[in-house]
């Protein structure tokens, strides 16, 4: 297998370099920028990436590559026939392959999309996690368990996301994971600093993993077992990170000197390096572990336990190209002269650059090995899992109700009642659960364990609002205060279908704020089309007496820019039950790209769901069952108080400022002829339906209409639109915008303060009294003192 191996990493090697080169110096240029594609990067990591998927993995197992070894990737998926010529050749291009691996941009088997710095190492062991969960239940015991395995660079230690995952996986007995360092000792600036690899070392072993440190290679051990040998290990391993790159650049004549002058003897060490030539001495040299695909297959078979393990593997950046070591090699490229000279060297012939099998000895006999190898046998490994039927939800209330409060009942209805949906739930949140309306869901399906734990406190018979025992029954994953770690369980958990074959129902609550600390986790969990529903709750100011430090403002907005999340703010409790039986059926779906010609929202593709809620009891509007309501409710915004012919001005709100915009509307009808009130439910699916409806008419399809271009058809021209939310006003500014309307735009732009709830209000003119006055100012010329 050793020469199977080695032909496999010279050509993955031969075959991303001549990717890159080609999408940089020979298709053909429209802007004047390079393209890039970060060729030393690549190199760095051959070996460890040839060992591992042809000599390691199993079908079962997941890898996240690292984002600078993508081209590797697409060069293995290539060299296995997975891969057409068109698509790497358009490299970088539009609708080539992608610049880092991506599951839902590429075409080939891309386990965990990449890009986004250490997230896709993260994922891994949450992966992991979310897979002891799976076949812990009994419709998932028969899930095979795979390795979830990260290929890392070690600057992306540097990452705070890196650290506080190490945490959770010890908290919750981390298994099955391996994380791969490439110990190249560069970073995108430069050298990394002196001594790394030991606080690495310490780092791991500190949470419980195995660490395997793999510095040398078959040719450096066997030259160590030489007379002579030693003194040449011990120059190695002390030899600064910045010299050593130096040295790897110049190439072999400067080795020789170096090494003479550092421990020349006349005698063992003379005649140790003597025995080679300045190519074979340079071979030696930069025969690090991490380059020795024969070592780093060693190390991979030698695992015989189910422990997390980082493998430290020292590598070369740039490895058997012109440009390995140079510190500037990370977005450099090899120049047409460079190129020309290492295809010779290469033995690629001249017309063959995209063959897979060009310069190798015995093209059938590795045709016949690539067909053997475990991991790619079982072909494409994207699974799926049909779609829960979801049951009704019809929660309702008389009296007052909170929309914290009322999820809280939605969910602990589902867990009173056995339907197949409920089973498939799994909760998580940040050390927030009972703050959050997760309390009586826990209360019912406890918490998740792979050992059974029991809760001392009810064991003892100490009143507790909290019954939590834990077990692998339990339906609920508990975390410590880390946003980044939430949003990359919901991702792993959002990703169960495709990863084990068994769907998952993902449910995540978050201090609304803090959002903002897993942001780029949430992120990274919508672009590779993760599917769970988050509640950011208690939101805005309307949290008075918490201040500043516990209020959001840019929450709404953020909801309007995420790709893959509908993002909703419900007032009320019959919109909430309507907006989540529709949400747990959206999270499932996987249709084709068309819009709904109702709505012009991509509704058949599905996605994730974000719930803007607040703790703040209102007086809910009583039963409401009309088809009207329940569709606008779904599809952001209906008329709670329609308006007329000669209607002066429309208020227009989302959330829980609700009683105060319907209170100002009704104190402004006394003087006016009328006054309608449109509840806005999502600010973001009203304004992605009105803009792809106008990209719809600007491609000819003149019939094209939005929601909400239907909703305002009938507000005259010179009727003012006032706009309220509790969060930032541009949310909902825009509403002026579909018909031309006169827009005054409310809402809160600055970090609050302590106070009750009229206080607040009041401070940033979002109360009835406040949005009055604003409307009187404006039409009657009076001028208005700011309060915020």
């Amino acid at each position: 297998m050793q020469a199977e191996l080695k032909a496999i990493e010279q050509r993955l090697l031969w075959l991303s370099h001549w990717m890159i080169h080609h999408a940089n110096h020979i298709r053909p240029k429209v802007d004047g920028i390079k393209v890039g594609g970060h060729q030393a990067s690549s190199a760095s990591m051959v070996s460890i990436l040839t060992a591992l998927y042809f000599s390691a993995l199993r079908p079962e197992d997941r890898v996240a590559v690292k984002p600078h070894a993508g081209p590797l990737f697409h060069a293995m998926q290539y060299l296995m026939g997975n891969l057409d010529r068109a698509k790497m050749e358009n490299f970088r291009g539009y609708g080539g392959v992608q610049s880092y691996p991506s599951r839902t941009k590429d075409t080939d088997d891309v386990d965990f999309s990449t890009g986004s710095v250490g997230l896709g190492v993260a994922i891994t062991a949450f992966a992991s996690l979310i897979q002891d969960y799976v076949r812990a239940k009994p419709w998932g015991a028969d899930v095979a368990p795979g390795r979830m395995i990260a290929l890392m660079g070690d600057a992306e230690l540097d990452e705070g996301n890196i650290h506080e995952c190490l945490q959770e996986g010890w908290k919750h007995g981390l298994r099955n994971c391996w994380w791969i360092v490439d110990y190249n000792r560069q970073s995108l600036d430069g050298v990394v600093q002196e001594g790394l690899w030991s606080r690495i070392e310490g780092l791991f072993t500190a949470f419980g993993w195995e660490v395997v440190r793999l510095k040398h290679g078959v040719l450096q051990r066997a030259a160590f077992a030489e007379p002579g040998g030693e003194r040449l290990r011990a120059w190695i391993d002390s030899c600064p990170n910045d010299l050593y790159s130096a040295l790897t650049y110049e190439g072999g004549a400067v080795w020789r000197a170096q090494l003479m002058e550092d421990l020349g003897d006349q005698g063992e060490v003379n005649a140790l390096i003597g025995r080679r030539s300045d190519e074979e001495l340079a071979l030696l040299m930069e025969n690090l572990g991490g380059n020795c695909v024969d070592t780093m297959a060693e190390a991979f078979a030698a695992v015989d336990h189910d422990r997390p393990t980082c493998f430290l593997a020292y590598t070369v950046k740039g490895w058997g190209t012109p440009i390995a070591g140079h510190k500037d090699n990370h977005g450099g490229l090899m120049t047409k002269a460079q190129m020309a000279d290492w295809q010779r060297r290469m033995g690629v012939p001249e017309g063959q650059e995209w063959e897979p099998f060009a310069g190798v000895a015995d093209p059938e006999a590795l045709r016949r090995f690539l067909r053997s190898v475990p991991f790619f046998a079982a072909g494409p490994r994207r699974m799926t899992d049909a779609p829960l039927a979801v049951p009704p939800i019809a929660l309702t209330s008389e009296r007052e109700i909170s929309t914290q409060a009322a999820f809280g009942k939605i969910l602990d209805e589902l867990a009173r009642g056995d339907s197949p949906l409920a089973a498939r739930i799994v909760t998580t949140s940040p050390d927030v659960t009972g703050t959050t309306g997760l309390g009586p869901w826990v209360n019912r399906r406890g918490l998740f364990a792979r050992a059974a734990r029991a809760d001392r406190f009810r064991e003892r018979r100490i009143a507790s609002t909290a019954k939590w025992d834990a077990g692998p029954e339990g339906q609920h994953i508990e975390l410590g205060i880390a946003e980044m770690n939430l949003f990359l369980t919901l991702g792993a958990a959002g990703l169960s279908h495709a990863l084990f074959g068994r769907r998952l129902i993902p449910v995540g609550t978050v201090y609304d704020p803090f959002v903002c600390r897993g942001l780029d986790a949430l992120n990274y969990a919508c672009y590779q089309d993760a599917r769970f529903l988050i509640a950011g709750t208690p939101s805005g100011v309307t949290l008075a007496p918490e201040g500043g430090a516990h209020q959001s403002i840019s929450t709404p907005l953020i909801g309007m820019a995420q790709d893959g999340l509908a993002a909703f703010e419900p007032a009320f409790v019959d919109e909430l039950s309507v907006i989540m039986e529709w949400a747990f059926d959206y999270l499932q779906r996987d249709g084709h790209e068309g819009r709904d010609p109702r709505t012009w929202l991509r509704d058949a593709t599905g996605g994730s769901v974000y719930l803007r809620l607040t703790t703040n009891p209102l007086e809910q509007p009583g039963r409401r069952h009309d088809d009207a309501f329940r569709q606008g409710a779904v599809d952001g915004g209906y008329w709670l108080r329609p308006p007329g012919s000669n209607c002066e001005v429309v208020i227009a709100y989302q959330g829980a400022v609700a009683p105060e915009a319907i209170r100002a509307a009704g104190q402004m009808a006394e003087a006016r002829r009328d006054v309608g009130v449109l509840a806005v439910t999502s600010a973001d699916r009203l304004n992605a339906g009105w803009t792809a409806a106008q990209r719809a008419r600007a491609l000819g399809e003149t019939g094209a209409s939005a929601l909400v271009e239907r909703l305002l058809a009938d507000v005259p021209r010179d009727c003012l639109i006032v706009t309220v939310i509790d969060g930032h006003p541009a949310t909902l500014a825009w509403l002026g915008g579909v018909r031309g309307h006169r827009t005054l735009s409310l809402g809160v732009e600055h970090f609050g303060q302590t106070g009750t709830i009229g206080d607040l209000y009041r401070h940033f003119g979002i109360d009835a009294r406040s949005i009055v006055e604003r409307v009187s100012g404006l039409t009657e010329g009076r001028r208005i003192p700011a309060r915020a």
